[in-house]
């Protein structure tokens, strides 16, 4: 091993693979991201740490350290981790039942099972179980993205009109007090919202190397800092992030009980597949919109250390943040180096501009939010899968309409359901078709009946099948089915010659229907061929002992050799008679001297 494949440099690579990324060019676009990220998080940490029944500064101190770890070590250039709203809500839901919410048996919970969390999903990481990610299929995702955006963009309502929305109402109830309360709108805010926007999407447009986002940001602070100074608002006062406490988060071994720890393994197991399942949610929307390949496995070790590093330095449970990371993807990230920036930029602006900062008016930052949820409602793509798939289509119509009224972590658990119930009810079902050689073909092809130019007739006593797909327990009965009803429309086809090399895969059920086909041909004088099956299929009929009953003289490796051996098993007074005559062996069996001189 040479010294420098040994040295710091290369070590370092294969520990964090995207420095290589790094260039002054990106360090700068991840220092503007990451500040625009420090921003936003400000009051959600604050209102998300409320909504978990903890202390305000613990949201803050959740966007730091877990925020630095989860991207160091995760596989996601752009996703942003810290306190999300269902985290919140999760851990509130399971703990209250427990301890009183805010004191400190509540607190020392929270941050137990928080380090809890971040083992079982480091375990899954390491233990390569990521895999499990592979079954959120596009559909799934786009309706998960679509429904979040849907989400982000109805709590947002709230603080763009300004209203005092009373603490845990849902989305679709942001929406009701909003049209039972349009005389409370404060058109202050409503005001900084639109030249928020506005701004924004003027600065965007004069160029996309500028951070529009942050200056469209800086237009609504200013509007909103006229109007609370000089009262042109009519009066109202638009509201602010107001006090901030400090970013500076403090090591704490969480004291806990050893014999509380059982109890507490069942909410973190709950809690992880939560945090777990919004994670690599939100990592693979977001990498579907920066064709970043995502590894799961890599992206479960990341949120595991994030979790373990964020509940010894008071820190609660925290994942990848949907409404942080697109516009951290927006706003030109090229690196996890925005996200470490975002908790750096967020320990120094409280620490040096706490007032400032405190200033910040709600309304502008719920205009983000609105641009980011706007972005992330992909109307090209829906209408690209239902022009493609309707079964693709309601499943993310499914999945969309599951995020809106459940759990986001369930949400995408139902779309990924329905996903595997469609796949299954298609391999449910596979290509069983009848094949002919086409007479209009010169080289006489093997074609399915369905793709024939003309109608054109069979074997009368020879039945040609292609079987295509898996032929396992699932899809016995659909098999077994069309064979039974193929025997009875034809009664004469007694021999089957079935081309196999598509029947990619078979198991036990699947070997066994093939022996009960075997019999009911060989009870009625015909016969079962196989042309071509596969390595896996030989190998399953061998140890089921199918081979044996079969014999493998009716196992062929060309056309050409089935047809020669199983013609040559046909009945010669059909033959004698018949006017069909689609096989070059025909030409050999009794009755082709008179039927050439017919034609």
């Amino acid at each position: 091993m040479t010294a420098s494949a040994t040295s710091p440099a290369v070590r370092l690579q294969r520990l964090l693979p995207w420095t290589q990324r790094v260039s002054r060019a990106t360090l700068r676009a991840d220092v503007i991201a990451g500040l625009l990220g420090a921003v936003l998080v400000l009051p959600q940490g604050v209102a998300f740490a409320t909504l978990a029944g903890l202390p305000p500064e613990y949201g803050i101190y959740t966007a730091v350290v877990p925020c630095i770890v989860a991207a160091l070590f995760g596989s996601s250039w752009h996703v942003m981790s810290g306190p999300t709203n269902a985290n919140s809500l999760a851990l509130f839901a399971m703990l209250s039942p427990v301890a009183f919410a805010g004191s400190p048996a509540y607190i020392g919970l929270a941050l137990s099972v928080t380090i809890l969390v971040g083992l079982m999903q480091f375990a899954v990481g390491t233990l390569r179980l990521g895999t499990l990610a592979n079954f959120i299929s596009p559909s799934v995702l786009l309706g998960f993205t679509c429904g979040a955006a849907t989400l982000i963009g109805l709590y947002a309502l709230k603080d763009l009109f300004g209203l005092a929305v009373p603490t845990g109402t849902s989305a679709f109830g942001v929406l009701r007090f909003l049209f039972d309360n349009v005389d409370a709108i404060n058109w202050g805010a409503a005001t900084v919202g639109a030249v928020t926007l506005a701004a924004t999407l003027l600065f965007k447009r004069l160029g996309k190397r500028l951070p529009f986002m942050l200056l469209g940001l800086l237009a609504g602070y200013g509007v909103a800092f006229l109007l609370n100074r000089t009262g042109w608002g009519g009066g109202h006062h638009v509201n602010v992030v107001g006090s901030i406490p400090s970013a500076i988060p403090g090591f704490h071994v969480p004291d806990i009980s050893w014999r509380s720890v059982p109890d507490l393994l069942g909410i973190a197991s709950a809690l992880t597949i939560v945090a777990l399942g919004q994670s690599i949610s939100i990592a693979k929307a977001v990498a579907l919109r920066s064709g970043q390949h995502i590894d799961a496995n890599r992206e479960f070790i990341g949120q595991g250390l994030s979790n373990i590093a964020g509940g010894l330095f008071s820190g609660y449970i925290s994942c990848g943040s949907l409404n942080r990371s697109v516009p951290n993807f927006e706003a030109g990230a090229k690196t996890p180096l925005a996200s470490v920036f975002s908790a750096l930029w967020l320990v120094a602006l409280v620490a040096v501009s706490a007032p400032l900062l405190a200033q910040i008016p709600l309304a502008a930052i719920a205009a983000m939010l609105l641009l980011v949820a706007w972005g992330l409602f992909d109307f090209a793509r829906l209408r690209r899968i239902a022009a493609l798939s309707r079964t693709e289509f309601a499943i993310a119509v499914g999945t969309f309409a599951a995020t809106l009224v459940i759990r986001l972590e369930m949400a995408v658990l139902l779309g990924t359901i329905l996903s595997l119930v469609a796949y299954l009810y298609r391999t449910s079902r596979p290509a069983v078709r009848s094949l002919v050689p086409d007479a209009d073909d010169p080289g006489r092809r093997f074609t399915p009946l369905d793709e024939l130019q003309r109608p054109q007739p069979e074997c009368p006593q020879l039945k040609l099948l292609r079987m295509e797909g898996a032929i396992y327990f699932g899809a016995v009965q659909y098999v077994t089915d069309r064979l039974h009803w193929l025997r009875t429309v034809n009664a004469s086809q007694k021999h089957l010659l079935a081309m196999t090399k598509s029947m990619n895969f078979i198991d036990l059920a699947g070997a066994e229907m093939w022996e009960a086909e075997l019999a009911e041909r060989r009870a009625t004088g015909g016969d079962l061929y196989f042309h071509r099956p596969r390595t896996q299929v030989l190998q399953t009929w061998e140890q089921t002992g199918f081979t044996t009953k079969l014999g493998t003289d009716h196992v062929f490796s060309t056309k050409r050799q089935a047809l020669h051996t199983i013609i040559a098993q046909l009945s010669p007074d059909i033959c004698a008679q018949c006017q069909v005559r689609i096989f070059e062996e025909c030409a050999q069996r009794p009755g082709a001297q008179t039927h050439a001189e017919a034609l």
